[in-house]
């Protein structure tokens, strides 16, 4: 029998890290910036794979031997997959081993140009009574982009169209030419459209305004502080990883987002790496145990479910 992996000889070959994405998507994107720093720390190479579909990544590292060899990058859909999927293969809380944070990124609300209206408490009112003739655009069920439209929804207490697409850059498009009504979409990839006048921007998700949309209020500035969210990465081991190597790991994703170069990618993205605190095995567990708590109850009011 083969023995298990231990810290003080761990890696010894390359590790796979299974992204929770789309080969170019922000999920891969950000997997592959972390693990070139990651690989130089451990001193093996880390190969990104990107698995698409919501549930194929998470089930293949779910099933993988517990060596710490088959890792998994996933994002804040995974905390609303246990209530929004009917039958799940796995646990999110008991089939992997949460080794830390990676990044987080605010949301925007933005419109379509001519969308009426002067303050974001326009745009509630307006989804408010014009409900289902509202088209809300999102990049499929548990995206971050599905899981914004939800809340905003909530705090305009009105239920608009959600039109689905493959990612949130065709609804981009229908966006800009007015097929679409509104959309929230990553800071990263709506910044250039608000600036240019393309699309309409109202509010971010975050704490604080961006230093890329300075003029945008924060949802909670905007009087609508329930949508506060950001779109954050977590790293993931398969359950029963020993401690000493899941503890390896983490060690090498702080010493990662310490990195000059990592810090730089990641601004390019408007995405900020997790604070040290919070890149921990212990942390990121409890934090994971909280976000599912706090979607449960906004997609069980909503009835979004996959069966």
């Amino acid at each position: 029998m083969a023995q298990p992996a231990r810290a003080n000889t761990f890696p010894t070959r390359p590790i796979t890290l299974v992204s929770a994405g789309a080969t170019g998507g922000p999920t891969d994107t950000i997997a592959r910036i972390i693990a070139d720093s990651m690989g130089t720390h451990l001193g093996q190479t880390i190969v990104v794979e990107a698995i698409g579909g919501s549930t194929v990544a998470p089930l293949r590292v779910a099933q993988a031997r517990p060596d710490g060899y088959t890792l998994l990058i996933n994002n804040i859909g995974f905390a609303a997959s246990p209530t929004m999927y009917r039958r799940l293969p796995y646990d999110v809380l008991r089939s992997f081993a949460p080794l830390g944070l990676v990044s987080d990124a605010a949301m925007t609300v933005i419109t379509r140009p001519d969308f009426p209206g002067t303050t974001f408490q326009d745009v509630l009112k307006t989804i408010s009574r014009e409900g289902d003739r509202i088209n809300f655009g999102a990049a499929g069920l548990g995206s971050s982009s599905n899981l914004c439209a939800l809340l905003v929804q909530q705090a305009a207490q009105g239920k608009a169209t959600v039109v689905n697409f493959r990612g949130t850059a065709p609804a981009m498009t229908e966006l800009m030419a007015g097929r679409l009504d509104v959309l929230c979409d990553q800071a990263t990839g709506a910044a250039p459209y608000v600036l240019d006048g393309r699309v309409r921007g109202w509010a971010v998700s975050s704490q604080e305004r961006l230093g890329a949309l300075p003029n945008l209020p924060t949802t909670k500035e905007a009087g609508a502080p329930t949508i506060a969210m950001t779109t954050w990465h977590g790293m993931y081991a398969p359950a029963n990883t020993p401690e000493d190597v899941q503890e390896r790991i983490s060690e090498a994703l702080r010493a990662a987002l310490r990195e000059p170069v990592v810090q730089q990618r990641f601004a390019e993205l408007v995405t900020s790496p997790a604070k040290q605190e919070n890149a921990t095995p212990s942390s990121h567990r409890r934090f994971l145990a909280a976000e599912v708590e706090r979607w449960r109850p906004v997609i069980t009011a909503a009835g979004t479910y996959v069966d």
